[in-house]
């Protein structure tokens, strides 16, 4: 079916009446039967209809999925309901479906040199967990081994011989200075505090009072002696310590190689099962050298304190695995639902002990781009902007490939505690950023380094190509979508309603919106309404309640405005004729939901200067779009009936009854046929309405929100009662785009209401007026444009001989000179 007027061979051609078969394309239920055999619930079965269309983008995507070169992540944007993450997510799975796959698990362990910089293995998928638990029978073997090896006979032996070793030859010295005490009359006592020298009374120790009662030479004596003995002793005892020392380390080489002994075996049979990992074996060495060093934590357990402080010790052997890639973090699709900088790039958490918070490296908890590390992590780009630091740390770790583990407090300086420093782990992901194009372009325009790391951009369509092929998948997406989410079966006219819903929705009859999830949400209140009926299956009848109950339930300023104009509060006319008022269409959007709303354009004019004068934006009610339409139709007023003479007139604008803000040029050949009917004193019909912008030639040109502008004049007419004649005019570019609704259609049918297609302002002026528009060049004849023409040329001449009469010199006042009585 062709759509489309045909042009007009002439200027002067009519406009063309529209048919009831030329203000909708709808789409044929049987012609989605060979995508939708029966039953139709069987198209849930076709997973490879996920996204219609959109092929540049899908090359796109499929492109930046590929690309394994740095740099090369993913925008995609496009508008809301798109399908976006639908289209990444089937690139990703068709890619992994090809090259596979191939992520590691990530552990953190203890740095038994350095603890407050913990190291980071990767191990092969699921390896991580393996080791986790060899670690845990590890420590829990030791426990058993050292203590049994410390309680052996061999241990206990060699031990009671350095110490029996140790005791005679410290013991032989103290002897010596022992006897030679004896021998000078003073006692050697060995007390708690250590050993101390007293006279000695036959085989006794001399008390004090008896001390006192001898001779001052003797006492004298005594205490000199005493006083040797205890220098000696002192020596003595200095002269020993190098053996205890000696003795302390032969304990201590003892049990090294005690626990060495118990633990070589342990610790082989886990160190083989990583041969090929020899940062793992360099790991275990370093357990090795640690149990040896510290036995004590697997001595047996003390009560109380002491064994809190020995459970407290095992814990630095054990495995923090942070990326279980073949358990609960295997998925290689990571979409980040909170874009946080934390859950991006992980934490370290802290544990309240004592009024203290402490740390160690047990608390590293991995972000999402850990999970998705060897994978693909999907981000929404507007919640990532709005999260504080999230994009430089993102950005960061994609220019350094490596995920550093950063605490906000000691970036800023606010703690000024030891903190713990991860070591980084190397980062291979794949970043998909979507979002809207608003946010790609404000990112392009603002952040240099944005398209050094997301050279790849793809752009969804907001519509599709309404052709056979796209109308059947679009069904069989909408169908697999319904069945996915539990809705009752579609027949093929609900989908074709569905089908013509997303054309009417694109605003053009040739097209099909890309918001898949709009017309999803459609079929889900279908899906309410049809149970609601008892009915087993959905069709047309229900997707037209929904569409209706969404229309409804965002009507109340329609109604309002409806109901002003009813009581004539917003006066718009349906019936009569006025000079210089023409009735406009605009439309407006509430909750999704669009609405047409009739508006009184007024225009008048008078002898002037050759300006046209815009009310609205005189009084900045206007927006620039609105103020260049103006300006077109002046410059064609000027253009076409003053190019040889001066312009002699001043027209003003205004739409009457307006509150707020005007934008858009989708008025100007209304406004243009306000004014010219001003100009030639010709009334315009009211039970007609007009839209469409206008260039400099007078041609009328296509204009947005075409079916729902109709539609709100034909819902007053309707509610005043639809009399014979009203109807509305329309750009002939717009024909194209119809998809009226369905009472609209029948009342055309019946002749009840009538749409005319117009391709110049002409065209517009003789169907507005029901007067023939004419030529302009012919100020004789009875039409609009020859009264304007004679109006315009009047206007000239009044002008003219305005300025003529204004050059005149005033007449010379005989006598003024001598009016001071001079030259009488």
């Amino acid at each position: 079916m062709n759509k489309y007027p045909e042009p007009p061979s002439s200027a002067h051609a009519t406009a063309h009446r529209l048919g009831a078969h030329e203000l909708a394309l709808h789409c044929d239920p049987a012609s989605l039967a060979l995508a939708l055999p029966t039953p139709v619930a069987a198209a849930g079965n076709v997973t490879s209809c996920k996204i219609v269309g959109q092929e540049r983008a899908r090359a796109a995507v499929a492109f930046g999925i590929a690309m394994r070169h740095p740099g090369y992540h993913l925008f995609i944007m496009g508008p809301a309901g798109s399908g976006k993450r639908s289209l990444a997510r089937s690139a990703i799975e068709s890619q992994m479906a090809q090259s596979g796959v191939h992520r590691s698990d990530w552990v953190y362990v203890n740095n038994f040199e350095h603890p407050y910089q913990p190291t980071a293995l990767q191990l092969a998928s699921g390896r991580g967990a393996v080791l986790k638990k060899d670690m845990q029978a590890l420590v829990d073997e030791l426990r058993s081994l050292i203590p049994a090896a410390f309680e052996s006979e061999e241990y206990t032996a060699e031990l009671e011989r350095l110490n029996t070793e140790v005791k005679e030859r410290s013991e032989h010295d103290i002897q010596e200075v022992n006897a030679k005490a004896e021998q000078s009359g003073v006692a050697m006592l060995r007390t708690p505090a250590g050993f101390t020298f007293v006279p000695k009374k036959d085989k006794d120790v001399m008390s004090a009072s008896d001390f006192e009662a001898l001779a001052l030479a003797q006492r004298q004596a005594l205490t000199t002696v005493m006083g040797e003995l205890q220098e000696q002793l002192l020596q003595v005892l200095r002269a020993s310590l190098p053996l205890h020392k000696e003795h302390a380390d032969k304990v201590l080489a003892l049990n090294r190689a005690t626990t060495r002994l118990a633990i070589d075996h342990a610790i082989d049979d886990v160190r083989s099962g990583y041969e090929e990992l020899p940062k793992v074996r360099q790991y275990l060495d370093a357990v090795r050298d640690a149990v040896i060093n510290n036995a004590d934590a697997f001595r047996v357990d003390e009560d109380g304190e002491s064994a809190n402080l020995q459970a407290e010790a095992r814990t630095q052997y054990e495995v923090n695995l942070v990326v279980d890639a073949g358990g609960s973090d295997g998925a290689a699709i990571i979409e980040a639902d909170l874009p946080s900088y934390q859950n991006l790039i992980g934490r370290i958490d802290h544990v309240a002990q004592d009024g203290m918070l402490l740390t160690d490296f047990r608390q590293i908890k991995a972000g999402q781009l850990h999970r998705a590390n060897g994978g693909y992590l999907m981000v929404d780009a507007l919640k990532l902007l709005t999260q504080p630091f999230a994009w430089d740390a993102l950005k960061r770790a994609l220019l350094h490939s490596e995920i550093r583990i950063e605490s906000l407090a000691e970036m800023f300086s606010q703690v000024s505690t030891t903190q713990l420093e991860p070591q980084p782990i190397p980062l291979d992901v794949k970043v998909v950023l979507i979002g809207e194009r608003s946010v790609c372009q404000l990112l392009q325009a603002n952040d240099p380094e944005f398209d050094k790391l997301f050279r790849v951009v793809a752009d969804l369509d907001d519509v599709l190509p309404r052709e056979p092929a796209t109308q059947n998948a679009l069904a069989c997406t909408i169908a697999a979508q319904m069945q996915t989410t539990g809705l009752l079966a579609p027949d093929t006219p609900a989908l074709a309603s569905l089908i013509d819903l997303g054309a009417r929705r694109s605003g053009d009859a040739t097209r099909i919106s890309a918001d898949v999830r709009h017309l999803l949400d459609v079929a889900c209140e279908a899906d309410h309404l049809a149970r609601a009926d008892g009915a087993t299956g959905i069709g047309a009848q229900h997707i037209a309640a929904a569409v209706a109950a969404r229309r409804a339930r965002a009507a109340r300023v329609d109604e309002q405005l409806r109901n002003a104009m009813l009581r004539d509060i917003l006066a718009i006319d349906t019936q009569g004729a006025e000079s210089g008022q023409v009735n406009g269409l605009a439309a407006y959007e509430v909750a999704g939901e669009a609405f047409g709303i009739p508006t009184r354009i007024t225009a008048t004019t008078r002898l002037g200067d050759g300006h046209v004068v815009d009310i609205q934006r005189e009084t900045r009610m206007g927006g620039p779009v609105h103020a260049k339409g103006v300006l077109i139709l002046a410059s064609f007023l000027a253009a076409r009936y003053s190019r040889f003479q001066p312009h002699a007139i001043i027209g003003t604008l205004v739409f009457e009854q307006t509150y707020g803000p005007v934008e858009g040029d989708s008025a100007s050949l209304a406004e243009l046929v306000a004014l010219l009917s001003s100009i030639a004193d010709v009334p315009v019909h009211q039970n007609l309405a007009v839209t469409g912008s206008v260039d400099q030639f007078g041609n009328a040109q296509a204009v947005g929100g075409i079916n729902e502008k109709v539609e709100g004049f034909f819902d007053l007419c309707v509610t005043r009662g639809l009399v014979s004649g009203q109807g509305a005019v329309i750009p002939a570019s717009n024909v194209s785009q119809l998809m009226l609704r369905e009472d609209v259609i029948a009342a055309v049918a019946d002749g009840r209401f009538i749409i005319h297609a117009v391709h110049t302002v002409d065209q517009a002026l003789a169907v507005l007026t029901g007067m023939p528009a004419g030529d302009p060049s012919v100020a004789a004849d009875d039409t609009v444009n020859g009264r304007i023409t004679r109006r315009l040329r009047e206007y000239a001449l009044l002008r003219h001989g305005a300025r003529r009469f204004a050059r005149r010199k005033p007449p010379r006042m005989w006598g003024r000179r001598n009016v001071s009585g001079e030259g009488m």
